[in-house]
């Protein structure tokens, strides 16, 4: 099938249409309805009328934008009408949901007239925390925006005009440095003079662009002041009407240093890109066919063409989605009363900075693996970018107090941790451990400083001020692939082969001599072997923790430790641990990386480090351990094992958390299995702590209940050592190193 049939057959799907409407709250029982209803919803709406703002406490006000349109200018359809443009504004609340999980009600108004359009808009004010107008045609859209900007006292934002505006500048900005342009230098062209346009056009003058520099054009040609004297334009493009001569398109490009397309698409030449000034910024941004093709305007000239388009499959996609969910979710979060000039350009400047930014593992495989960095082409974020919630949100807030439209002011730092926790579990549980090793930044070691992802690793773990990293690696190459990788910061950098290691060499030696390692051995391994290297740096004290295991695989890469470190004075075996967050719930899994078939003892021990592990997080452990069994209904050599662990662990002075078992899974994490057919179980609630009885089945459990339950993981973390040391996955990411050594750092601090 094509696009149009899959794009149908999408859409039609039982139950038709993209978006549901889904409760919040429990309804199972019959006190649960009379709370949500009647009798007990009086209470409610009584503390409203006494003040209307507590319908932001007590309904979801506060989280519901709607999304308005009378679908009179539907991007590449035109007028539609109202009930044809439903599809698009469900489309328009999947975005707001997916990207800052803001609720939509979509509102389809068949009318063409503006006062109609304003009246009904108004009347449904007591409904919405913000208005998202969508698709209106101009000039009509102006002037419904501007009276309901004076009318309302909620935020409207009419995302045709303001959309294209804000991303396109966020690029013009970055555009600009890199072509070494100064913003109020520079010669703009603008093709196209509808809403679009005219919102951008005077964004930009927002951003530093001098409004005598900007030239515009419609389909008659160079918007003049003669022509506005004819009454030959309206009075939206009149603003920018110039005293200049008569002349078309090619005319007004001419020189130019920065061509805006919003029109049509093919309308512009190679040889209108060649007479434009050095280094042209080209923002063709017509959809789906841009004014000029990217490879056209990219072969035009021998100099830098910076070039963006509306188009997902070229470089700098200028897409509203990078603007209206972040700017309502910050507008809503203070309770603005508008979304003014500050808080737009607030939107831009954060997105520009973040495009200067190391760009996460994630949204580079989501493009197809190749490289993303800051350059001609990359100068706005991608969609797709989770970081945009949590850098764009803020500034708008932050924007929205400053300038006097918030009702309510907010901790800045604690919203971005709120915000990072509406993206996942795992996010708000990472937040806690990075948040502690901040207090009190410990050195990471890491070893294979080689490797692009530890160098873009240790530059966010000193740049978010986590741990003070050093690189273990040639130390030419690592400055060299830093400087490759555009990032601004000077690597701390130990390198085998150049310093002076005898005393590692030594110590490596005096360890494993009775192991069969030579002294000349030892010297080979310090100066070769980054997990020897590495692991004797933190036995010797000069690192207090170790990450590893990037390039090798895990058994390879945990001997080293294990031989050099070893495990803590009190615990005779380490473990691989895995932390699974759910929407409501974490649980940490054991073990699922080390020991293959351990004895009672070894579980009990897992146990012990596990849940000492689970309070880093926060999380008071309830730990099960776990068989095909439940309580001895089978009694054999395998279900003895962690029903004796438990009895252990029980009996153990030092164990200060619940444990029990053995028990089966579901046993341990479904709250009326436990409460009901064993109401004797010591566990009072589900267990957050799962020791499975072998390595077998905790790796398959671990995985199982990532891919099919939907469960973030976050690890291996190894428990048990000495000092800490923390074996990374092939593959892993560059998020997961910082996570881990967060963790590490949390490590350290308790020793």
């Amino acid at each position: 099938m094509g696009l149009d049939e899959d794009a149908l057959e999408y859409h039609r799907t039982d139950p038709p249409g993209k978006i549901e409407i889904s409760t919040t709250k429990p309804t199972n029982t019959q006190r649960d309805l009379s709370l949500a209803y009647s009798p007990g919803v009086a209470a409610p709406c009584l503390e409203i009328d006494e003040d209307e703002t507590d319908a932001y406490q007590y309904t979801a006000k506060g989280n519901l934008v709607g999304v308005v349109s009378n679908g009179s200018a539907v991007l590449g359809l035109g007028d539609i009408g109202a009930q044809a443009s439903k599809p698009v504004m469900e489309g328009k609340g999947v975005l707001f949901k997916r990207f800052a999980d803001i609720d939509v009600f979509d509102i389809e108004l068949d009318d063409s007239d503006p006062d109609k359009l304003v009246e009904a808009i108004k009347m449904m004010e007591p409904t919405f925390g913000g208005i998202n107008l969508e698709d209106i045609k101009a000039p009509g859209c102006f002037t419904v925006e501007e009276r309901l900007r004076e009318e309302i006292d909620i935020p409207v934002f009419h995302d045709d005009q303001h959309g294209t505006a804000i991303i396109s500048g966020a690029a013009l900005l970055n555009a600009a440095d890199i072509a070494g342009k100064s913003l109020e230098e520079l010669e703009v062209v603008f093709s196209g003079a509808g809403a679009s346009a005219i919102a951008t056009a005077r964004f930009y003058v927002s951003l530093g662009v001098r409004k005598e520099n900007i030239t515009m054009c419609d389909s008659s040609g160079i918007i003049t002041e003669d022509r506005a004297a004819d009454g030959d334009v309206n009075e939206y493009k009149q603003q920018f009407a110039r005293d200049v001569p008569e002349g078309g398109l090619a005319d007004a490009m001419a020189g130019a240093d920065v061509f805006v397309g919003l029109s049509i698409g093919g309308i512009v030449s190679q040889e209108m890109i060649q007479s434009m000034a050095s280094d042209p910024i080209v923002f063709a941004m017509a959809n789906p066919d841009p004014e000029i093709g990217y490879e056209e305007a990219k072969a035009a000239r021998d100099d830098t063409v910076i070039m963006a388009t509306g188009r997902s499959d070229y470089p700098n996609q200028v897409n509203n989605v990078l603007g209206f969910p972040f700017i309502f979710r910050g507008a809503l979060d203070v309770r603005a009363t508008e979304i003014n000039e500050e808080m737009k350009v607030a939107c831009a400047e954060a997105l520009a900075e973040l495009a200067r930014q190391d760009v996460p593992d994630a949204v580079v495989k989501a493009y197809g693996d190749d490289p993303i960095q800051y350059g001609p082409d990359y100068i706005i974020p991608k969609p797709v970018d989770p970081r945009v919630l949590f850098r764009v949100a803020p500034a708008i807030a932050e924007a929205a107090m400053e300038s006097g439209a918030a009702r309510t002011e907010i901790d800045l730092e604690a919203y971005e941790e709120e915000l990072e926790a509406r993206l996942g579990k795992s996010r708000e549980m990472m937040r806690v451990v990075l948040n502690k090793a901040k207090s009190d930044p410990k050195t990471v070691a890491l070893a294979e400083g080689e490797n692009e992802k530890m160098i873009r690793a240790a530059y966010q773990i000193q740049e978010q001020g986590i741990a003070l990293p050093v690189l273990i690696g040639d130390e030419d190459e690592i400055k060299q692939t830093s400087a490759n990788l555009g990032l601004d910061f000077d690597p701390t950098v130990a390198d085998p082969s150049v310093g002076d290691y005898e005393e590692y060499a030594d110590r490596l030696h005096e360890l494993r001599a009775r192991k069969g390692i030579t002294r000349s051995e030892a010297g080979e391994l310090v100066e070769r072997d980054s997990n020897y290297f590495g692991s004797v740096m933190v036995e010797q004290g000069d690192a207090d923790a170790l990450l590893t295991g990037l390039s090798h695989h895990y058994p390879s890469a945990l001997r080293p430790p294990l031989q050099v470190v070893g495990t803590d004075d009190d615990v005779d075996y380490a473990a691989g641990v895995y932390m699974l967050t759910f929407k409501n719930r974490v649980i940490f899994v054991a073990d699922a990386t080390v020991n293959q078939d351990p004895n009672e003892e070894v579980l009990a021990e897992v146990t012990k480090q596990t849940g000492k592990l689970a309070r880093r997080f926060n999380i008071e452990p309830r730990a099960a351990l776990l068989s095909y069994s439940n309580f001895g209904s089978v009694d054999n050599e395998g279900t003895r094992k962690p029903r004796k662990a438990a009895r252990m662990l029980q009996d153990d002075p030092e164990v200060d958390f619940t444990v029990d078992g053995e028990m089966q899974a579901d046993t341990a994490v479904v709250e009326d299995i436990l409460e009901g057919t064993y109401g004797f179980s010591e566990l009072e609630e589900p267990a957050n702590v799962l020791v499975f009885p072998n390595l077998e089945s905790g790796n398959i459990g671990y995985k199982l209940l990532q891919r099919l339950g939907g469960a973030d993981a976050i690890g291996p973390m190894l428990v048990g050592m000495d000092k800490p040391v923390h074996v990374l996955q092939r593959g892993d990411e560059v998020k997961d190193i910082v996570n881990l050594a967060g963790v590490a750092v949390v490590d350290a601090q308790q020793e």
